[in-house]
């Protein structure tokens, strides 16, 4: 083969890399006025009747996003927050700290001042809706609450961190678990075999024991959701590095974060940004303020990279990005 036809060949080969990777973009600074900058450089304009998917937090974890972080953000794209409820616990119709229920939800809702600012809407609260996945390996639909049909534009503004199953959260979780209702959850939590929630059933090996099939689901359902909001107004991606503990938002009382703030990161594409915060987290250096070493262990743990390789290969996205700095 020719010089001129080998490096023709190998400029053709880069062109094709480069175009497959997607953008990250980050800053070191989080405050409203940051997430605000942060959403205004993705160059995509949220319209329409927006929901901002996020977490409001379970009843006593103060690691959830706080609304006077997210406040200016929400104000500037007028939208609503919307949540799901849990698949788990038995909480009577008074008790504060749990989720399990639209009555004990909205408790929590108000007492961590997310009323105070924003509408808010439990997506679940009164019926369900199923929407078509294109991989189908696990799961034949996603199952998420009726009121995502409201809406045609959404944030998913994610807080990263740890969790008990997933290895960790981010923007694929809060799309998949996130955006599915009760019965939802325990499809995907059982990898498709269980579609309608069974409390006595959901958590037993039966339901439970294909780890790579529920972060499979994950990434179906995750898919699911994009292609969604693809189809009518469009969909970003936005997560929040700070008070990163092993566990979830969902975990009432979580472990203590080992880890210092870093930054928000923001993209149009889930897979690249969840790559991206993992790979933050992988590039720690352990400090007496700082050790990665216990999120790290979840992760492998739980083989949570996995959700973020099926969802590459079902074409979700990329996990090759260019990471771009909006800071001065």
């Amino acid at each position: 083969m020719k010089k001129s036809l080998i490096i023709a060949v190998l400029v053709l080969v880069a062109s094709t890399a480069a175009l497959a990777q997607s953008t990250v973009y980050l800053t070191r600074e989080i405050s409203p006025e940051s997430l605000v900058k942060i959403y205004k450089a993705l160059g995509v304009p949220a319209k329409g009747r927006v929901a901002v998917k996020m977490s409001t937090g379970e009843g006593s974890n103060p690691n959830y996003l706080k609304p006077e972080l997210v406040k200016d953000l929400i104000f500037e794209v007028d939208g609503t927050i919307v949540e799901c409820n849990t698949a788990y616990g038995n909480a009577p119709a008074d008790k504060k700290d749990d989720r399990n229920n639209s009555a004990n939800h909205w408790k929590v809702i108000e007492r961590h001042g997310f009323t105070k600012y924003f509408p808010v809407d439990i997506m679940d609260e009164y019926d369900e809706i199923r929407i078509p996945v294109k991989d189908q390996t696990n799961i034949k639909f996603d199952i998420v609450g009726g009121h995502m049909a409201n809406y045609d534009f959404m944030i998913a503004l994610n807080h990263f961190k740890g969790h008990p199953m997933g290895g960790y959260g981010g923007a694929l979780k809060n799309l998949s678990i996130g955006c599915a209702s009760q019965n939802g959850k325990a499809y995907i939590h059982s990898a498709g075999k269980m579609e309608k929630l069974d409390m006595s059933k959901l958590w037993t090996p039966e339901y439970i024991g294909n780890q790579d099939g529920f972060l499979e689901s994950m990434a179906a359902a995750a898919q699911a959701v994009v292609n969604y909001f693809q189809r009518q107004n469009g969909i970003i991606y936005i997560s929040v590095m700070n008070n990163m503990s092993i566990d979830c938002d969902c975990v009432d009382h979580p472990a203590p974060v080992k880890l210092e703030d870093f930054g928000i990161l923001a993209s149009t594409d889930p897979v690249a940004l969840d790559q991206a915060c993992i790979d933050i987290i992988n590039n720690q250096q352990v400090t007496a303020k700082n050790d990665p070493t216990d999120l790290l262990n979840r992760i492998n743990k739980q083989h949570g990279i996995h959700t973020i390789e099926h969802a590459e290969k079902i074409g979700l996205g990329s996990r090759q990005y260019t990471l771009v700095s909006i800071d001065k």
